[in-house]
């Protein structure tokens, strides 16, 4: 797996319709207003790749420890309800002006996974995010971008999970084409210039901006870009030890879902132009 060890690690919340609302997190986000009514409610750390205790507004020590893993995820010690979130991460590289950026330019996308803790009550999204190693979900075969706009590769691509669970293969996450998202192209790389440039430290959002200044401005980031719909299956089952995770993206114009299913069963034959993370929980 690719390190992203010196990447700045970040998420958007709500940028699929729905998905807030099934995963119990709308709540969270009841004062947050928002321009658009369809745009994403804020972005959120999931890793930060710098010593958070130089920090003006210091973030959870937590925040610091490496979460990916293309392999596994490990269930947290405490006794809390765990889910999968099927998504895009987009690997961007940053420019800065004047300490804000200027502006993102994604280079590579592939099936990522914003595992999250299910627990009402949490302060902040990032508590819910990173629990420690093996929290996160990329996948080793990231895919080339083109250009991050329409007429792109990524116009062919759609994304699907699966959870196999005692021998048996299940649904997870609705299979949807990534145009599918609120915001994506240069729309969404716009919000999120100017979300971490202005984004406050309120309810359960965070001042990212003071973040990147603490980590002397990395220059590249890996992003996810939002959970999609869940299955009635996946919407109502926690993870569990034993499980077996997959988030796949695939082109929709050469391949079917019957085509994922096989390369799921016999990993050997993917195609080298599907993103496959498959994760073993522990």
């Amino acid at each position: 797996m690719k390190d992203f060890s010196n990447f700045l690690g970040l998420g958007i919340a709500g940028n699929f319709a729905l998905h807030l609302d099934q995963a119990g997190e709308a709540e969270d986000f009841k004062d947050i207003i928002t321009e658009d009514e369809a745009a994403p409610k804020g972005m959120f750390p999931f890793y930060l790749p710098c010593k958070t205790e130089s920090a003006s507004k210091r973030p959870r020590p937590i925040l610091s420890t490496y979460p990916l893993s293309s392999q596994k995820i490990q269930l947290p010690r405490e006794q809390v309800n765990v889910q999968a979130e099927p998504e895009v991460g987009l690997v961007c590289d940053i420019e800065y002006k004047d300490g804000l950026i200027a502006k993102i330019t994604p280079t590579h996308f592939g099936a990522y996974n914003d595992c999250s803790i299910r627990e009402a009550g949490r302060e902040k999204i990032s508590d819910k995010k990173n629990w420690g190693q093996n929290s996160k979900g990329i996948a080793q075969q990231l895919l080339d971008i083109d250009k991050f706009t329409q007429g792109g590769i990524m116009d062919a691509y759609a994304i699907c999970s699966f959870l196999r669970r005692d021998g048996k293969l299940h649904a997870y996450g609705e299979d949807v084409e990534l145009n599918g998202y609120s915001y994506f192209y240069e729309k969404l790389t716009d919000w999120i210039i100017n979300q971490i440039n202005t984004q406050k430290d309120f309810g359960p959002l965070e001042d990212i901006k003071s973040y990147i200044k603490a980590c002397n401005y990395p220059q590249k980031a890996l992003i996810s870009i939002g959970a999609t719909r869940y299955t009635p299956y996946g919407e109502s089952t926690f993870l569990q030890s034993g499980d077996e995770l997959f988030v796949v993206l695939y082109n929709k114009n050469k391949h079917s879902l019957n085509d994922v299913t096989n390369a799921l069963n016999t990993p050997a034959t993917a195609p080298k132009n599907m993103s496959i993370l498959a994760q073993k929980v522990i």
